[in-house]
């Protein structure tokens, strides 16, 4: 079973695509974040955000609030450099499926990948730019995580595969580098894992296990060096281990991480996916079927909406709006109504979260719509999806 391919379908995705790339072009990329309120230069001084209660209180404050007062807080539009990896990988794809790049805006994402790796260190890695408070711990700005610099690193992949490059392969197999050597672990004879959101962290924390292991397989498919390898099956064996009986994963092992989320499954399915593409194996295809059916049973409404949480409807979130249609259609075969149901999902994200001004919502609530426009969490994510979207009606054509 396949969408219908219509002129119509394909036109109003490539109006969208052109809208939301305006949009971020206007804009030159750089936008707010959910998770930015500790950049507020307001509150760079006070003592009292010395302490974690107040840092998470004005996140979530900022996170929660209907109205965006990002500009009377003075937090600033910032490059994210996990923004800028999913608007290359979205160029790319874009221009495979006939939405040409006449800006050559992919060749300027690669230029600012470049410039945004976190300082101090030799490797190729990247972080967020903004602190951001953890349950425990604060991470700098810029400071090098695996999420971030995973997502960077695929990115380049994309890119050196559509037109090869020695620098930008140089650049994906660095990262690879730094979470080899930086971020993975062993405990035992049993436990292993990729260190986040910090290298001295030992909590397994499954999309990250993921999501470094692809990374990791995709530099041994590039360069052949084994020393990729088992550290990358070993962690992926780990947390498929920790699969529950239904299929789905908590976000991660510890009392504090137990919820199971849309796009967090979804990264964990899809990187299971380029795991086994890398290596040319079906090792995780049945892992990656009971993750999807897990998926397609408790994540979606019968009017297209994506819950964010397994068990719950609310909120509505852009996010796995975005991640919903990108792992339906990575893993299109195994079940092809996902892609039915990813044309649903971009509907019910045109009804429900699109501005005509050209961009995309956070979320819907029970009560109301946060309306705010966020750069990295809303349209790069989006930009990707319908990335995904228009590839898939080219493919099928």
């Amino acid at each position: 079973m396949t969408a219908p391919r219509t002129p119509e379908n394909d036109t109003e995705v490539i109006s969208v695509a052109r809208t939301l790339l305006a949009y971020c072009r206007q804009h030159d990329w750089a936008g707010y974040d959910p998770y930015d309120a500790l950049n507020s230069k307001l509150f760079a001084a006070p003592a009292f955000l010395n302490n974690r209660i107040p840092r998470i209180l004005l996140t979530q404050a900022l996170k929660r609030s209907p109205i965006n007062v990002r500009p009377l807080l003075r937090v600033p539009k910032t490059l994210n450099p996990k923004a800028i990896a999913l608007f290359l990988s979205a160029l790319l794809r874009l221009s495979t499926a006939g939405v040409p790049d006449q800006h050559d805006d992919a060749g300027l994402m690669l230029q600012r990948l470049a410039a945004l790796r976190s300082p101090h260190t030799s490797y190729w890695c990247w972080g967020y730019s903004f602190p951001w408070q953890t349950r425990t711990i604060v991470v700098p700005a810029w400071s090098p995580n695996l999420v971030c610099t995973a997502f960077v690193a695929q990115a380049l992949f994309d890119a050196h595969e559509q037109r090869p490059d020695a620098a930008c392969l140089a650049m994906a197999v660095g990262a690879a580098e730094y979470i080899l050597n930086e971020l993975y672990w062993a405990d035992g004879d049993f436990e292993a894992g990729f260190a986040y959101p910090v290298p001295s962290a030992r909590t397994q924390v499954h999309n990250a296990n993921f999501l470094g292991a692809a990374v990791l397989t995709r530099a041994y498919e590039h360069t052949r060096d084994e020393r990729y390898l088992f550290p990358a099956l070993r962690v992926a064996h780990c947390s498929t281990a920790q699969q529950h009986a239904d299929g789905g994963w908590s976000y991660g092992e510890g009392l504090s991480l137990q919820w199971i989320d849309n796009f967090h499954t979804g990264y964990n399915l899809c990187a299971l996916r380029q795991i086994d593409r890398s290596l040319k194996t079906g090792e995780f295809e049945a892992t990656i079927q009971r993750g999807l059916d897990f998926y397609t049973a408790h994540f979606f409404r019968e009017d297209g909406a994506p819950r964010y949480f397994h068990d719950r409807t609310y909120p509505l979130d852009i996010h796995s709006v975005a991640q919903s249609i990108i792992t339906l259609l990575a893993l299109a075969d195994l079940d092809p109504a996902g892609v039915l149901r990813a044309h649903a999902v971009f509907r019910w994200a045109m009804k429900h979260m699109w501005d005509e001004r050209g961009f995309f919502y956070y979320r819907r609530l029970r009560c109301c719509t946060i309306r705010t426009s966020y750069m990295r969490w809303s349209q790069a994510w989006m930009l990707q999806a319908i990335a995904s979207l228009l590839s898939e009606t080219k493919d099928a054509a």
